[in-house]
């Protein structure tokens, strides 16, 4: 699966070529926006900015915008070895096998890509499913995603378990929303963790200094590895469930600690 390499990704304004290095650098996987993060009258400049800098290619997503920009943006991407895009506001399948050759990132992030993420996830040329709440949310009339909490709203947190579901059914990586606020690094961490123990694959951020804060929510911690490492061993010549630490282990507790090992070692 090529630049989606997770667990942070950072996105990187396109009409800053003097970042583009610096943030592949902090992040798993860097994301060149030539959406949301540059103004409507600075897009054709980012789009020729693109190929003066060069980064991986398996490292490097770039975000496109939807019709009618589209067409600017992958005449702009045909002079770069970038092969990876994040499709913006994909709300069908249609959408994405307009893009056949390239491996599509689909962003939902409207109340139609939501509804259809399940035919988007199964295109062949997806290789994965992020969601975004902001937009999703102006697209349904409303004025924010989150409660006074600072709680995602419910209808935020439907479209991302709907996103997840879609990706684990299909097999293609699934990617979690930013945290736009910069500064809350205990909300970010809490929801990095928890994006962790549902399964994503990654979370996206839109400042270095979320990168570690994001790795460190998906990387287990010793208790955890240790733990994982025993039950296993108690695992050696059962016959089925067993009992264990006053806890029931069966085949999908065993999986658990697989996958808390898989991401020990990955890290």
């Amino acid at each position: 699966m090529h630049a989606v390499r997770g667990p942070a990704f950072l996105f990187c304004p396109a009409d800053r070529p003097e970042r583009y290095e610096k943030a592949a650098a902090r992040a798993d996987s860097v994301i060149l926006d030539l959406e949301d993060a540059v103004n409507p009258d600075a897009k054709a400049s980012a789009r020729s900015l693109l190929a003066t800098v060069p980064l991986d290619p398996a490292r490097t997503i770039v975000r496109v915008n939807p019709a009618p920009d589209l067409d600017d943006d992958l005449r702009a991407l045909a002079q770069t070895p970038y092969r990876t895009l994040m499709l913006a506001k994909t709300s069908s399948a249609d959408d994405v096998r307009a893009l056949a050759g390239y491996e599509v990132v689909a962003l939902i992030e409207t109340a139609a890509g939501v509804v259809n993420v399940a035919s988007i996830a199964a295109e062949p040329n997806v290789v994965g499913l992020m969601w975004g709440a902001e937009d999703l949310v102006a697209s349904l009339g409303g004025t924010s995603s989150r409660a006074p909490s600072g709680a995602y709203r419910d209808v935020a947190t439907h479209a991302r378990s709907a996103v997840l579901l879609a990706a684990g059914a299909f097999g293609k990586a699934a990617i979690d929303a930013v945290h736009l606020d910069i500064d809350d690094v205990d909300g970010l961490a809490a929801e990095a963790a928890d994006a962790a123990a549902c399964g994503f694959t990654a979370t996206a951020c839109i400042h270095p200094s979320q990168v570690e804060v994001i790795r460190a929510a998906y990387r287990p911690g010793a208790v955890e590895v240790e733990r994982a490492r025993a039950v296993l061993a108690a695992a050696v010549g059962q016959h089925g469930a067993f009992r264990w630490e006053g806890q029931l282990v069966d085949g999908p507790v065993l999986k658990h600690a697989h996958e808390v090992l898989r991401r020990a070692v990955h890290d």
